[in-house]
């Protein structure tokens, strides 16, 4: 397991940062907003323009509402979603049962939802379990075999034989992509949340051209969302005519009348000749390198991977490639890797899911699993942390039965409504002993979770849009050097931290109590 040095950074040293906004963007995103608030308009309205007929209104309210009740029980998603939804049929009796039944109800996507399922299942089929692996490791972890099991049942096999390599900061990775980008020979894969142009995008653009020109298969991929603002609108254009394969997720004009474009893809993934992997809370922008100031210090992290389970990202990748496009499925066979691997007892499992899964979230049962199993500690580093009530009860019994239970969030946040839900449940795991820390120096965007003998790296926050409503990945590593490595960089931060108390909680200012009281009820849609 290598560690790279925070203070090695020539990207800094040679590069000055920007920050780059696009007026395209914000007119798309003012013409779509405009389209939905149409929508929410009209549906409010109805009950107005039929107020002649309330008494038949009144009527269709009763039967909506027993409807609703036998919706609401049998659904099998999370209870704050369903709250969340019992909260605006509350507030708009008429217009809220009809947002539910266009928007809330189960099956509302499920035409979608299975076509993307299908492309998914097909990518699981490339994603085969070597079952004397999987005894290796019951031999050796008896008692983390039953995560590993359960990881294998969802689809995610278990790999052995990788070199995995900690960065503590964002540039960090990026230092390293840049080096290996330059050497790739047959294609290369990437796929981001955000794409933004800076510094870090002409570094990264400028070599994929070069290895474009020498013959090297690009395959880029990016969410509309995440790129909508800060890239141009002929940004797509232009890579294809530099030769890239370019390939958008969910483009936020289509489904409005579903709403769907509430649902993103936050993966981040790198794979160069199916050999080299990479993943991570880092997206292409230059705070993520620490190139601008845009909230003080930002922390991220991610993992570099050599080895047999490169083969997991690279399947996650052509999942996803496959949902943005209508065409036929494709073989994954011509990118598995290409070298033979130094045999050793690091194992990997990369995980993956969103919202087409519901109510089957495997992620967020993975965390579960992660700090139920745990017998020494449980640390987490995460920007947001907006909990169901049974990760927060199962955080606390593990604190409660003596397990050291530490969380790392932002000292600096990126989003202030965001912000006042992470510290209004801070509450409850103080309480319950819990110890949680805010990182001084600015925004900590890494996402990590570790125990004493297994960890996740990857782009998975501790919130319910990122368990129920993104598209995100995860590295599941289970080696004790390995997490040792990364154990160490979180006591590091630990320096740079505040411990934030339950007294300190107690004495926040009355009016941010009762205004995080109010949209605390509505923290599943945010």
């Amino acid at each position: 397991m290598k560690n790279t040095s925070r203070f090695t950074n020539p990207i800094r040293e040679h590069v000055k940062g920007r920050v780059q906004s696009h007026f395209s963007g914000f007119l798309r995103a003012f013409v779509v907003g405009i389209l939905v608030l149409f929508q929410f308009c009209f549906i409010i309205a109805l009950p107005f323009l039929f107020s002649e007929y309330t008494i038949y209104l009144y009527l269709a309210l009763i039967i909506f509402s027993v409807c609703l009740i036998f919706s609401m029980v049998n659904d099998q998603r999370s209870m704050s979603y369903k709250m969340a939804w019992v909260y605006i049929v509350l507030l708009l009796p008429i217009s809220g049962h009809i947002m539910y039944a266009l928007w809330g109800k189960a099956n509302a996507k499920s035409k979608i939802d299975n076509r993307l399922l299908e492309k998914l299942r097909h990518g699981f089929t490339f994603a085969v379990q070597d079952e004397e692996v999987l005894k290796q490791y019951r031999l050796e972890y008896p008692t983390k075999y039953r995560m590993a099991n359960y990881m294998r049942e969802e689809g995610f096999p278990l790999f052995k034989n990788n070199q995995v390599t900690y960065f503590p900061m964002g540039e960090d990775a990026f230092n390293d992509i840049f080096l290996e980008l330059e050497n790739a020979k047959h294609f290369i894969m990437i796929d981001f949340f955000i794409v933004a142009e800076g510094a870090i995008w002409d570094h990264l653009h400028a070599i994929l051209v070069d290895r474009i020109k020498a013959g090297v298969k690009v395959m880029f991929m990016y969410d509309d969302f995440g790129a909508m603002f800060r890239t141009n609108k002929e940004f797509e254009h232009l890579l294809k005519e530099e030769g890239f394969e370019v390939r958008i997720f969910n483009p936020v004009h289509k489904y409005l009348n579903k709403l769907y474009m509430n649902y993103r893809s936050h993966q981040k993934i790198v794979v160069i000749d199916g050999n080299i992997g990479y993943t991570g809370g880092f997206n292409i922008a230059d705070e993520y390198a620490n190139l601008v100031n845009r909230f003080g210090v930002w922390k991220d992290n991610g993992i570099k991977v050599v080895g047999d389970a490169v083969w997991g990202l690279t399947v996650t990748f052509l999942q996803m490639w496959e949902v943005c496009t209508d065409g036929e499925l494709i073989d994954y066979t011509p990118y598995k890797p290409t070298m033979k691997f130094e045999e050793n007892q690091v194992y990997c499992q990369v995980i993956s899911d969103g919202p087409a899964n519901n109510p089957n979230n495997p992620i967020e049962n993975i965390y579960m699993q992660m700090i139920q199993y745990a017998t020494e500690y449980v640390y987490i580093t995460t920007p947001y942390l907006i909990i169901e009530d049974d990760m927060r009860e199962a955080l606390i019994l593990a604190a409660k039965s003596g397990i050291d239970v530490r969380i790392i969030c932002p000292g600096i946040p990126d989003k202030k409504n965001v912000k006042c839900l992470t510290n209004f449940n801070y509450g409850a795991l103080l309480r319950g002993g819990v110890k949680i820390y805010e990182y001084t120096p600015g925004f900590i965007h890494a996402k990590t979770i570790i125990n004493e003998s297994t960890g996740i790296i990857g782009t998975i926050n501790m919130d319910y849009r990122s368990f129920y409503l993104h598209y995100e990945n995860g590295m599941w590593m289970s080696n004790r050097e390995v997490v040792e490595v990364i154990r160490k960089d979180f006591v590091k931060t630990l320096e740079e931290c505040h411990e934030y108390n339950y007294e300190e909680w107690c004495k926040r200012p009355w009016m941010l109590k009762a205004y995080q009281n109010v949209i605390s009820l509505f923290s599943t849609l945010m």
